[in-house]
């Protein structure tokens, strides 16, 4: 049979619906009742069942995972990057108190390969069910001689909801409070242009490159998941904050503020990050070596040549998250945390300032 014209230009339909017809089978561990319609539509259905809050706000955001892709391609493993994906952007919104809803993703390429394909998708769908969000629609283009072959870019959006009232703003800060870390798995998704500038220009390692003090190669590490921190945070609000594990039924009489705000420590660090939660009459103050640093942040100071500074901006150095919580009860919090199985140190405080973080 003759190719077809589209085909032989690069954009193979047909095998395009070959490979999104599995799509029902990796989806269904990521079906939510709410969701109404099948894959495949123009567009995701979603009813939202509002009579579960007195005044629900919807939060989005939408991301991608960076040059941590370089490190897909080159070790050939894409599972882990649909797993990123999402757990960055529940993460993102989880610092508001919002429970994810749905998600959607955007995969581009110039050539479809189909076992690609599905080990991305599985990614995407292991860590919506792990968050218990369903993953209701995408799109996948193909644009052949727009990337270099064999690779790709992928994002995704996600939203999810919030009971206006039981909303992280951060304006329950006040001097005195006391900041919780939660511990990173690693780079997670920021950080990766300089990471790979360190070890495979200056350090010249390859990707398949045994190192010592990480007891792994270094193209395993750099692929180490993003920590999803969602599920326990919405524990802590419930233990906390008064508020359910799905922010609902909230007992609005005598709100409780123990959990005070959230920031994700993604590209920026601690210095760009946490003052986005403050108020402008507080800074926060990380006191360095209060936590179990990787070993990979490790090997990148002793062998990057950044200064100090700059390495607390790039990169999470270990920490994922931060908590600021009421000082009295910061004991009952970090105990409650490593009930939850994650790593958790106190790593700082909360003092009169201008709305600025430091690491002193």
């Amino acid at each position: 049979m003759k190719q077809k014209a589209y085909a032989a230009a690069g954009v193979d339909i047909d095998l395009g619906n070959k490979v999104k017809a599995t799509l029902p089978q990796l989806l269904a561990s990521t079906h939510r009742r709410e969701v109404l319609g099948k894959v495949g539509g123009f567009g995701g259905l979603f009813a939202l069942e509002t009579t579960n809050y007195k005044q629900p706000v919807l939060v989005s955001s939408v991301d991608g995972v960076g040059t941590k892709l370089k490190i897909a391609f080159a070790m050939g493993r894409h599972d882990t990057i649909g797993q990123d994906l999402v757990n960055h952007c529940v993460n993102d919104i989880a610092v508001l108190g919002a429970e994810p809803l749905f998600f959607l993703d955007y995969i581009g390429t110039g050539k479809l390969e189909p076992d690609v394909f599905r080990q991305i998708i599985r990614g995407f769908a292991q860590a919506c069910a792990e968050n218990r969000c369903a993953l209701i629609g995408g799109e996948t283009a193909q644009m052949p001689g727009f990337y270099q072959d064999g690779e790709y870019d992928v994002s995704g959006t996600i939203v999810g909801v919030v009971e206006k009232s039981c909303m992280l703003d951060g304006k329950s800060i006040r001097p005195g409070d006391a900041v919780i870390g939660l511990a990173s798995s690693g780079l997670h998704t920021n950080g990766y242009s300089l990471a790979r500038k360190i070890f495979f220009d200056q350090m010249k390692l390859k990707p398949t490159s045994r190192v010592a003090e990480l007891g792994n190669t270094i193209g395993d590490e750099l692929l180490k998941v993003h920590v999803s921190y969602g599920p326990l945070v919405q524990k802590l609000l419930k233990k906390f904050n008064a508020v359910s594990a799905a922010n609902q039924r909230r007992s609005f009489d005598a709100p409780l503020r123990v959990i005070k705000g959230l920031a994700h420590i993604t590209g920026g660090g601690f210095v760009d990050n946490i003052p986005r939660v403050l108020p402008k009459n507080c800074d926060v103050v990380i006191r360095k070596g209060s936590w179990e640093m990787p070993p990979i942040f490790q090997v990148i100071q002793a062998q990057g040549g950044v200064p100090e500074a700059e390495l607390y901006q790039v990169f999470n150095m270990g920490i994922g998250m931060t908590i600021i919580v009421a000082a009295q009860k910061a004991g009952a919090v970090l105990n409650f945390t490593h009930g939850q199985k994650h790593k958790a140190w106190i790593i700082g405080e909360v003092v009169k300032g201008q709305g600025k973080a430091r690491v002193a």
